[in-house]
């Protein structure tokens, strides 16, 4: 399992919502190149990144942020938040994003998201946002009409190969995160695949699992982290829990 500390900015500083809330901000750095060195020193290898403004704005509000984050440090960076045009794709990889994640722009334009995989393959991943079973779009701001099951099956079907699933509810909240929510999308998402009798403990083996899902909103406790592991689950992002203090970087890698 991959680990992902997590860097949510809002006007170039770090911050963390509450269940998405934009009225629920809680300002933890006004450096955040300084917060993901500190990742970094601590042993992370990849970032999870997400331009809170952007989301809400549909267009990208904190670039020259990420992209100093990208020239200052050698982590993986993964980066979601209003990417919701070819141009903004192509912006974010050509900085040195290992992989731009789709949300509002992967619900509204499917053909957009077919284009998009078409073209660069793994680089793109996409972002599941849970509201009471329903896909949350334009920063958690709307709900779709996208069952979140359905969604995530036609993402697997368009060729994603990695889903960042967030459950709303647990966002923020250190309450710990959707355990079965993602046991249940693991066994739907391989049981129609080859080898969907083996446990998915190698997302990059297509004929074991052909799409990893990336466990978001609430993981709080080492223990929950080797839960979502055992079940196979690809990876974990964590933020608030880091940003409080709650767990121990170190202690999670």
């Amino acid at each position: 399992m991959i680990i992902y500390p997590a860097i949510d900015l809002y006007e170039g500083q770090v911050v963390r919502l509450i269940r998405g809330d934009y009225a629920q901000k809680t300002v933890y750095s006004k450096d955040p190149v300084s917060v993901a060195k500190g990742f970094e020193n601590a042993g992370a290898t990849h970032l999870h990144v997400v331009d809170l403004e952007a989301a809400r704005e549909g267009r990208p509000c904190n670039f020259d942020t990420i992209a100093k984050i990208v020239a200052e440090t050698g982590l993986f960076i993964q980066v979601g938040g209003g990417i919701r045009t070819e141009q903004t794709v192509e912006m974010y990889l050509s900085a040195g994003i290992r992989r731009v994640i789709l949300g509002t722009a992967a619900v509204a334009v499917q053909g957009f998201l077919r284009e998009m995989v078409s073209k660069w393959g793994s680089r793109v991943a996409v972002s599941a946002d849970i509201k009471d079973g329903f896909i949350a779009i334009k920063g958690w701001t709307e709900t779709s009409n996208q069952d979140a099951l359905s969604f995530c099956n036609t993402v697997n079907e368009i060729g994603v190969k990695t889903i960042i699933c967030t459950d709303i509810s647990k966002d923020g909240m250190q309450s710990g995160s959707n355990v079965e929510l993602y046991r249940k999308l693991q066994r739907e998402l391989t049981s129609n695949n080859a080898g969907a009798d083996l446990p998915c403990t190698a997302p990059a083996d297509p004929r074991v699992c052909p799409i990893e899902i990336i466990a978001s909103g609430g993981v709080s406790t080492i223990d929950e982290i080797k839960t979502l592991a055992e079940i196979g689950i690809g990876g974990a992002i964590i933020g608030k829990a880091l940003y409080e203090g709650s767990i121990s970087l170190k202690d999670v890698l």
